[in-house]
């Protein structure tokens, strides 16, 4: 029996047929697939960025100042008041309120939606008990016990001995506090100049333990092993540091007036900073005379050669930055301008600086 070539099956045109069901088949399962995989993640976020599950519970939580998203979203998820930091910290990025949020101490419960908590950060509605305090820079151990006795926040007789005797084990850098002859407050220079909110029932150690979390936040780790390089420790640069803040008042001088007394250091040559006299004299003068800069003491920098036994004050972020990235320079004198600008003429050499003196003085 013979068969006719147009009863024969066409093979090549069935198998592309089967191709392309096949390969519609494999698109339409990574289309499904693809689908519970987005699915998948946009319930992830949403359970992510809900109101924590369970009875609702007060806590009472503190934002310092400073806090970044991360932070602060690191500080709820402690506190058990959201599900996912990083979640939190992406969704406000997304809605971009990052900058409003305010540094203080509220009260949240769970339960509540992240954004009644960032409406209530934004809008500052601290607890109603809490009270701020400013530290402003260049304030010595004195002042800010003076002002906070002043504000019914310590009692100055108290403060002064928590921040000679206290134990504060939490900040490794307090243990490495020299106990230097002559050193007048153990904890000078580490009392960071900030604003800060309290509750007011606050006592003098939770007070101290406030400012130098603080300083422990604010001073880089990598300051530490570049200070090596300087050949200061960790206290001498607070030290040195603590000079620069009462010396300067422009920021853009603060590293060349650090470059200044690394001169001198290097040098051998007395620091003679007006500043340490300052101290020692335990108040503030327009003038230093040249019976002041005879006064006995070892803060006396024109009498004693090197650092201080101790910072004299409280150093802002400028000063701090400066003496562990001082200008490289010649200048080893400096003499304030009369001008009304608070800055300063810098000189190499004695005959220069004398020149400049005069000339700050319309001579």
């Amino acid at each position: 029996m013979s068969v006719k070539n147009d009863d024969l099956p066409d093979y090549p045109q069935a198998a592309k047929r089967r191709r392309r069901g096949g390969f519609f088949r494999m698109v339409l399962i990574l289309f499904c697939l693809l689908l519970l995989g987005t699915g998948g993640v946009v319930y992830y976020v949403y359970q992510g960025l809900q109101p924590v599950a369970g009875e609702a519970v007060t806590k009472e939580v503190e934002i310092p100042a400073g806090s970044s998203v991360r932070q602060i979203a690191r500080i709820l998820q402690e506190h058990g008041l959201i599900r996912n930091s990083d979640l939190f910290t992406y969704y406000v990025k997304y809605k971009g309120t990052g900058s409003r949020l305010q540094a203080g101490v509220y009260q949240f419960e769970t339960g509540q939606s992240i954004d009644q908590m960032l409406q209530a950060m934004a809008d500052g509605s601290t607890i109603v008990d809490a009270t701020r305090f400013t530290i402003p820079e260049g304030w010595n151990v004195e002042q800010i016990a003076d002002h906070l006795a002043q504000e019914g926040l310590v009692d100055k007789a108290k403060f002064l001995q928590e921040v000679n005797q206290g134990s504060f084990p939490e900040f490794p850098f307090v243990a490495s506090i020299p106990q230097k002859e002559g050193r007048k407050y153990r904890l000078e220079g580490y009392l960071f100049p900030e604003t800060y909110e309290i509750k007011k029932d606050t006592n003098e150690h939770e007070i101290i333990a406030k400012m130098l979390a603080q300083f422990q936040k604010e001073w880089k780790p990598e300051w530490t092993e570049q200070l090596k390089a300087q050949k200061l420790t960790m206290d001498e640069a607070v030290t040195l540091a603590s000079i620069v803040e009462r010396e300067v008042v422009v920021d853009k001088e603060r590293p060349i007036v650090a470059g200044v007394y690394y001169n001198r250091m290097r040098e051998g040559w007395l620091l003679q900073a007006d500043a340490t006299v300052q101290f020692v004299l335990g108040k503030q003068r327009d003038r230093i005379t040249f019976d002041d800069l005879k006064v006995e003491s070892p803060y006396n920098t024109y009498l004693h050669p090197g650092l201080p036994p101790g910072p004299i004050a409280s150093s802002g972020r400028a000063s701090l930055e400066a003496v562990v990235h001082p200008e490289k320079h010649d200048y080893f004198f400096y003499v304030t301008k009369k001008d009304g600008t608070s800055e300063h003429y810098f000189s190499k050499t004695l005959q220069e600086h004398n020149a400049n003196d005069r000339k700050s003085r319309g001579k």
